[in-house]
């Protein structure tokens, strides 16, 4: 008899913990998604901005797991869980499960702020992405049918909330597509004025990185242009004016929201079983608090066992990766009848980067800190080994390289939605 694993969520936790469950027999792999692919999070901001193409960064789940028999993928949202009945219910369907891995990640926090959610521009899914290019090469080209400077300023702002490693790489991309790109292509906004804003509600950029890699960072950034400004956040905005806590705005329909995510909540879960950021309370195990069968992983879950991260793990993806596979192995270990492990983090460092041959990485051990051209060639390294397939590697790859020999890509492109 198999045992059946229902994977709920198809990112950095539950694709890792799939690939390592598929390979035993023993087991039943059921991954559920809202879409047929997994995406790769970090490179969104390079679709957004038309250095990479969704391609570059996407995979279909069936094509992955192709010719696993024990594997079965099911498109659908989760509504709800019934642990007393080992069934979720989808929005086309129910489910049985032996064992629930809960690994829906986060989406983005606005914060109970309506205008905001109604207004900027989110960087959390594929379609954030897309959406993103499409408003700014439209703003672009709307701009230059306008003769007005003064009119045409905030059609060509950017704003940027968020001094997070997202916020930096997108502020670094829009200050290299504004001094070399734009200068090219469009020669109506040439001399315009434009400005690149990026906020940031502490008093540095990189919070979680060394003291060497944050100068780096602001320094660079002010250096291409970048308008940094510190110690405030964004508190409205409506389409056309970016309010800021001070009092004062920009003029900007361009206010990218790079700052905030939170969990999802689901029904079947009583309160209690979330904490900060509704995120899942789970043990050394990643087992749900008062459950013998539910698990949570990746960005979704929270827990206090290692003493060096009393407030929980950060959401990031070698969290996600590490444990998806530290599970699978305690899956294997349980089915075999043997110990299972706590989870153990191996911090393998954050790095960023900020422009062509420009970034910053940080190893915790030993203690290192790098810039400039060496650590954007580890971020290049890094990145384009962590893609989920070799497709995508090489896709990722060719991309990058007619980008940085010729400084020009071709991939700016509006694709919209037929209208109705």
């Amino acid at each position: 008899m198999q045992e059946r694993i229902v994977i709920i969520g198809g990112g950095f936790a539950g694709v890792h913990l799939a690939k390592s469950l598929v390979k035993e027999d023993r087991f039943q792999v059921i991954l559920v998604d809202k879409n047929n692919y997994n995406f790769f999070p970090p490179l969104i901001y390079q679709v957004s901005t038309g250095y990479l193409d969704p391609s570059s960064i996407t995979y279909p789940f069936r094509n992955l797991f192709r010719n696993r028999a024990n594997f079965r993928f099911r498109m659908g949202e989760l509504q709800e869980i019934i642990p007393d009945e080992n069934v979720i219910v989808l929005d086309n369907g129910q489910l049985h499960y032996d064992h629930l891995v809960m690994a829906t990640g986060t989406h983005t926090n606005f914060f109970g702020l309506d205008q905001l959610q109604k207004f900027a521009i989110p960087m959390k899914t594929l379609e954030d992405g897309l959406q993103m290019r499409n408003r700014l090469l439209q703003h672009l080209e709307q701009a230059t049918q306008i003769d007005d400077k003064s009119l045409r300023m905030p059609w060509l702002n950017m704003v940027v909330a968020g001094g997070g490693p997202t916020g930096v790489e997108i502020c670094g991309i829009f200050a290299e597509l504004r001094n070399n790109t734009i200068r090219k292509e469009f020669p109506e906004l040439l001399n315009s004025g434009a400005r690149i804003y990026l906020i940031n509600g502490g008093n540095e950029l990189l919070s979680p990185m060394s003291k060497k890699s944050q100068e780096y960072a602001l320094k660079n950034l002010q250096e291409m242009g970048v308008d940094v400004m510190l110690n405030t956040r964004v508190v409205d905005f409506d389409g056309e004016k970016v309010l800021l806590k001070d009092g004062s705005h920009i003029y900007s329909k361009n206010l990218i929201w790079a700052t905030g995510v939170t969990g999802f909540k689901f029904k079947g879960f009583p309160e209690g079983s979330y904490e900060r950021g509704n995120r899942l309370t789970v043990d050394g195990m990643n087992k749900l608090t008062g459950s013998n069968n539910i698990y949570a992983i990746g960005d979704s879950c929270i827990q206090h066992h290692e003493e060096r991260f009393p407030e929980g793990h950060p959401q990031l993806a070698q969290v996600a990766i590490q444990q998806g596979n530290n599970l699978a192995k305690n899956f294997k270990r349980t089915s075999k009848g043997e110990e299972v492990e706590l989870f153990k983090y191996n911090d393998k460092g954050s790095m960023a980067i900020i422009g062509r041959s420009k970034a910053v990485a940080d190893f915790p051990t030993p203690r290192l800190h790098f810039n400039g051209f060496f650590a954007w060639f580890i971020w290049v390294f890094i990145h384009l080994f962590s893609l989920i397939n070799y497709r995508n590697k090489l896709r990722t790859f060719y991309n990058w390289s007619i980008e940085y020999l010729t400084q020009n890509q071709d991939l700016r492109l509006i694709i919209r939605p037929k209208r109705e």
